[in-house]
């Protein structure tokens, strides 16, 4: 039985792609791997300028950081560099990448294949999970292993809902390789400890996608070493944004996620089944996460396909795989609802790249006016909030007011934006307002720190001078005693001479 969230949209998503099967992309001249392909901190290099790695080689760790992931080579070839690039983001901004020019050797390092993954532990799972890099693939990229260390969890859901328009990876994906979604489900079970359900959730849209996922356990997975029973697939309502991880356990549950409260703190682990794919063959094969599938779109290209693309793949060389035959205007990385424009085709793909819409014009644009209280943001806002109100406070620069609205809870759908009257770019407003916040708190906590820096200095300082002060005291003290004592052995030794001489 599905249930319903508040608000959403129903949005036509239909997109006739020139292409039935996904295929490989092939191997790019120069891959330029980017060190932050995910939330956290960047990974550091390990390889130096001129060295050859293979396919598969760890070049980048991430040490002692927690929230980090490592990266490796997704062909063979020689580091060419390890500068700064731009990097797919909206902010525009460079960050540091090892780029790899490659051999089209496509030469493997030795992989540790697993024949019964049954047997390892769920720290052991959770390991190598960490060692193979992956994140998240359904955009958020989070450190899938750090997920797995939660405790007292019934539920595991794969996210198979793909509810923005246009990107079709994820369903590709369950078409054409439903037993790796399946035995990454059921690695991933085995990391939390065994959970009670496992839950498949796909649009209804996706009708060959389902059949495909649903043959494989109705014919039995016992030689997968998987029992059928803790699998559930489930067709949800085809409407945007099922595919978030509160509207999605509240359709699938009718359990609301309370503002503040993770999923995983009620039960509830969410994974995309990308990285439910990207698991298999990483404890299965030993292969780390070094491709992905992506969506290739928009009537700048003659075919629109998804692609099988190697992680550092420049979004050129894709665009050119797709016969690019049109006049490119616009260039648009994930969907059209939550993905982001970028200025240059020399971007890399990344592991959270989901998507490439490619244009012969700009989306249109209408003209901008002031906004008329329609309400019309509050009624399709999926997480309840109050658009109108924290579009004011944003635009006012109001920023701990907004915090009030619950800024945060924000899950940047863009279903506010759409229905807007106005043309009102609302959640460029709000991504604003986000970007002030956290500017504004790592400002306050290095404030902080350099306080504290400060007045530690100041405490050393006047206890060097106290401890000092004390060292003259004592070697005064000692200076006295010492005098003291030789004005006394003197005294004692003039005394028997005179005695001497006064009995002469």
């Amino acid at each position: 039985m599905n249930y319903s969230f508040s608000g959403g949209l129903v949005l036509e998503k239909k997109d006739n792609l020139t292409q039935e099967k996904i295929i490989s992309a092939g191997i790019p001249p120069v891959l330029i791997i980017p060190l932050l392909q995910h939330i956290g901190t960047a990974a550091h290099p390990i390889v130096n300028i001129g060295d050859r790695v293979l396919k598969g080689q760890m070049i980048a760790e991430c040490g002692s950081e927690k929230y980090s992931a490592p990266i490796h080579a997704p062909t063979s070839g020689t580091i060419g560099a390890i500068e700064k690039h731009l990097v797919p983001h909206p902010s525009g901004l460079e960050n540091v990448c090892i780029v790899l020019e490659t051999d089209g050797n496509d030469e493997w390092i030795e992989p540790q294949i697993i024949a019964d993954c049954t047997q390892l532990s769920p720290d052991e799972v959770r390991q190598k999970i960490a060692q193979a890099g992956i994140v998240g693939l359904g955009g958020a990229g989070f450190p899938s292993h750090l997920k797995l260390q939660a405790f007292d969890i019934h539920t595991l859901i794969l996210n198979g809902a793909e509810c923005e328009p246009l990107i079709s990876c994820d369903d590709y994906l369950m078409r054409e390789r439903p037993i790796e979604v399946i035995i990454g489900a059921r690695i991933l079970a085995s990391a939390l400890g065994g959970v009670k359900r496992c839950i498949i959730a796909i649009e209804d849209n996706k009708h060959q996608a389902y059949q495909s996922l649903k043959k494989i356990i109705d014919n039995g997975l016992e030689h997968l070493q998987i029992a059928a029973e803790h699998f559930e697939i489930v067709q949800v309502p085809t409407r945007y944004p099922a595919g978030g991880e509160q509207q999605l356990i509240k359709t699938l549950t009718n359990q609301e996620i309370p503002k503040k409260i993770l999923p995983q703190q009620l039960g509830f682990v969410i994974h995309n089944v990308g990285t439910a794919a990207a698991i298999c063959r990483a404890i299965k094969w030993g292969q780390p996460l070094i491709s992905r599938v992506v969506t290739v779109t928009g009537d700048a290209v003659g075919t629109r396909q998804n692609l099988d693309v190697l992680i550092g793949t420049p979004i050129d060389f894709l665009l050119k795989k797709s016969n690019l035959n049109k006049e490119l205007l616009q260039l648009i990385i994930g969907g059209p609802m939550m993905g982001f424009n970028v200025p240059t085709v020399h971007l890399p793909i990344i592991k959270t790249t989901n998507c490439v819409i490619a244009l012969t014009q700009p989306i249109e644009k209408h003209q901008v006016i002031p906004c008329i209280r329609c309400g019309h943001c509050e009624q399709v806002c999926p997480s309840a909030l109050l658009p109108q109100q924290l579009y004011w406070y944003a635009r006012a620069k109001e920023f701990e007011k907004i915090q009030d609205y619950h800024l945060f809870e924000c899950i940047e759908c863009g279903c506010c934006a759409y229905v807007c009257p106005s043309q009102l770019p609302l959640v460029s407003f709000y991504r604003y307002a986000k970007a002030e916040i956290r500017a504004q708190t790592q400002d306050k906590l290095k404030a902080q720190h350099a306080k504290q820096r400060f007045e530690f200095r100041q405490f050393r300082l006047e206890r060097e001078k106290v401890e000092r002060a004390a060292r003259h005291q004592q070697l005064g003290d000692k200076k006295a005693f010492l005098a003291a004592a030789i004005a006394r052995k003197q005294a004692a030794t003039q005394q028997p001479a005179e005695n001497a001489s006064d009995e002469d």
